[in-house]
């Protein structure tokens, strides 16, 4: 295992002073080390761009090692020990924490917390207590988001991952009450309004079995923004 984590280290080495020295410097850290692939299949490459040799190859749902970015590439490592890049738009990052809950704001896009302030006044104003952010209840509203926005659907039921019930057990959430709003809109607050403006979604967001959350922002050319609300009790 010390050999093979050490061969990547120098791999990776390797691959960077090949790059910079076709004058690419600009690579940067990331602040997370796994992440999942979304595409059906996705070429790993030997270097930051197409016109690199294609090395290998994963497949949806497979997670990888992430060390570092250049321009919108990853340099990886696969499940099969390959390392080279591949496209970050077909990556979501996987964050993990020493504790299962966040406080406000932390790890969260400025969309994602303000829709989550504006859900937990809701919830407050009507006499509940604020919902947390679990941090694995986030991945998997923001890796739904992303799915709907790829995959060109607007669902509860995902046609990679099922219902939400599915997705839940699938990455491994334990709970006693689940529920999931979504919304297509151009704004956080409308997307607010249009749930508080809904019965069904409204009773989500004042449902008093619920502690946890997750929320999930993401572009869409379709919609503007898609969101992805997922609620648990424990």
């Amino acid at each position: 295992m010390v050999k093979k984590i050490l061969l990547s280290i120098l791999i990776i080495f390797l691959m960077l002073l090949s790059i910079n020295s076709f004058g690419k410097s600009n690579y940067e850290e990331v602040d997370f080390s796994t992440g999942i692939v979304t595409a059906n299949i996705l070429n790993v490459r030997a270097g930051p761009g197409l016109n690199y040799d294609i090395i290998s190859q994963i497949t949806k749902d497979e997670y990888i090692r992430v060390f570092a970015k250049i321009d919108n590439w990853y340099i990886v490592q696969t499940e099969s020990d390959f390392v080279g890049t591949v496209s970050a738009d077909y990556i979501i990052p996987i964050y993990q924490e020493n504790n299962s809950t966040t406080e406000v704001g932390t790890e969260l896009t400025n969309d994602e917390n303000e829709v989550y302030e504006l859900i937990n006044e809701q919830r407050v104003a009507n006499g509940l207590q604020a919902l947390a952010i679990d941090n694995e209840l986030q991945n998997v509203a923001r890796i739904k988001a992303q799915d709907m926005v790829n995959g060109d659907y607007f669902s509860h039921t995902s046609p990679n991952y099922g219902s939400p019930f599915d997705m839940l057990k699938k990455f491994s959430i334990s709970y006693r009450t689940a529920g999931e709003n979504i919304a297509g809109n151009g704004t956080n607050t409308g997307a607010v309004n249009a749930w508080m403006n809904s019965e069904g979604h409204k009773e989500n967001i004042l449902n008093n079995s619920y502690n946890y959350t997750g929320i999930a922002v993401v572009d869409s050319p379709k919609y503007g923004k898609i969101y992805v609300q997922i609620f648990i009790g424990r």
